[in-house]
């Protein structure tokens, strides 16, 4: 059965389901609104620092003489009070329910204190009425919006609302002798009476600024909630997938649809464990998978050092792109470098390895640049971000050329020419070896052979 709350909350514009976050986020939301609690505590500390110089300040509105002085008391108990829920605070052992207390004491604070005026002031109960001081139930009010709670601000407005109704009631109960109630607004203002239609707009009021401000915040929240579900999502993606393609995809203003790609000047890069395949029957699963992982991590770290993303993990192989997710002026510069990096780092980790008496496959890579298609491939149930191109074709086909050539990696002279203008400066050993017939290529290469 749909509740007049839901009811109420979907014409707002307000879902009443929650969004879906993981526990942790949960827990760490819950953990902020905690803190919330001990802001609050200074919030109203500072306050009521300002309303004590104010009154120490203030030049006295009532007789010298006079024998009862609440506001000194009412300041004193509620530093008490304060200072008790600030400690609590900070060991973190205020519950919901000591949050509630805590509240209706501001309340009832407050609206003692205001009753007591007409004994300070020596006049008919009906005067406390009048006092200004209950514009101070806004601040308790709107102060409850720092926990992002809107029930807490509900409750606050609902002790606010109530509390002046006892005393308005109070107040008429005062009136022995039946003349206290009045529907001339002069005179109402101008002696002390009850105007019972002004009461009843100070409730309201208190009311609907409560209610207002807690729908405000519930939107507010709901907000929050949704971008932190949606950071988290970008966040989560960008493990999957690189950190460019997940930008790409959360900040399309449009639905990505298969088939939607755009041409960039981009370079490939292919690296692959040689003899991968009679090394995985002889290692354990465990063995294998942490000598995958420990490959894989320093080729995406150098990858990514160079402005590179991971395309794909083809299982001993890897295929990244550089310039294809976002433009680039340096793609074919930043594939060489990492091509070399590549190289020194994993030789150095299969001697590393081969010491330890470990499985040490060796390396190959090779890489090519030119135009691209960077775009979504599959249907609109399973889509997926790729390149597709004649270079990543010539880089897949030269990494497997390297074998031939007794290389460990290898380029096309066109990226290495682009590279050079990039600003390109080799490290290692270049060899050009013009004429070679590559297989899967149609027609004969200029490479470049990369010999450590």
């Amino acid at each position: 059965m749909v509740s007049i709350w839901q009811i109420a909350a979907k014409s707002i514009g307000v879902s009443d389901q929650p969004i879906a976050l993981p526990a942790r986020v949960r827990t760490a939301l819950e953990t902020e609104r905690q803190k919330a609690e001990l802001l609050i505590s200074w919030v109203q500390a500072i306050i009521l620092a300002i309303w004590t110089g104010l009154y120490l300040a203030a030049p006295r509105a009532f007789p010298e003489d006079v024998m009862f002085e609440p506001v000194p008391w009412t300041l004193g108990l509620y530093a008490v009070i304060l200072g008790v829920r600030l400690w609590l605070s900070l060991m973190n052992r205020l519950s919901d329910l000591l949050v509630g207390l805590f509240i209706l004491f501001d309340v009832s604070a407050l609206m003692v204190l205001i009753w007591s005026f007409h004994l300070q002031y020596q006049q008919p109960a009906a005067f406390y009425l009048k006092a200004p001081t209950i514009l101070y139930i806004f601040i308790f009010i709107t102060v409850r919006a720092l926990r992002f709670e809107p029930r807490w601000i509900i409750f606050t407005g609902a002790a606010g609302a109530a509390g002046w109704s006892v005393l308005l009631v109070l107040a008429i109960l005062a009136d022995d002798s039946g003349s206290g109630i009045t529907r001339d607004y002069i005179t109402y203002m101008t002696s002390a009476t009850i105007l019972l239609g002004a009461e009843f707009d100070k409730i309201i009021t208190i009311a609907i600024v409560s209610l207002i401000l807690a729908i405000a915040l519930m939107r507010a929240r709901r907000t929050m909630e949704r971008a932190v579900h949606d950071h988290l999502t970008v966040t989560e993606l960008s493990r999957f997938v690189s950190s460019d393609v997940a930008t790409t995809i959360s900040s399309a203003h449009n639905e990505i649809r298969p088939g939607q790609a755009e041409t960039r000047l981009a370079a490939a890069l292919f690296v692959d464990l040689r003899g991968f395949t009679d090394l995985a029957r002889q290692l354990s699963p465990a063995d294998l998978m942490a000598m995958l992982g420990d490959y894989q991590k320093r080729v995406i770290s150098i990858v990514a050092r160079h402005n590179g993303q991971i395309d794909k993990f083809l299982g001993d192989g890897i295929f990244a792109s550089f310039g294809a997710a976002r433009d680039s002026g340096t793609c074919a510069a930043d594939a060489l470098v990492s091509l070399e990096e590549i190289l020194l780092e994993l030789e150095d980790w299969r001697r590393g390895r081969l010491e330890m008496g470990l499985a040490a496959p060796s390396i190959s890579a090779a890489a090519a640049s030119g135009e691209v298609l960077f775009g979504a491939v599959g249907d609109n149930s399973r889509l997926e971000y790729t390149v597709l191109g004649d270079p990543v074709n010539i880089a897949s086909k030269l990494e497997k050329h390297t074998r031939i050539e007794h290389a460990n990696g290898l380029t096309d002279a066109g990226t290495l020419e682009l590279a050079e203008q990039q600003g390109f400066k080799p490290r290692l050993k270049f060899e050009t070896r013009s004429g070679r017939m590559v297989n899967g290529v149609n027609h004969p290469m200029d490479i470049v052979a990369i010999v450590l």
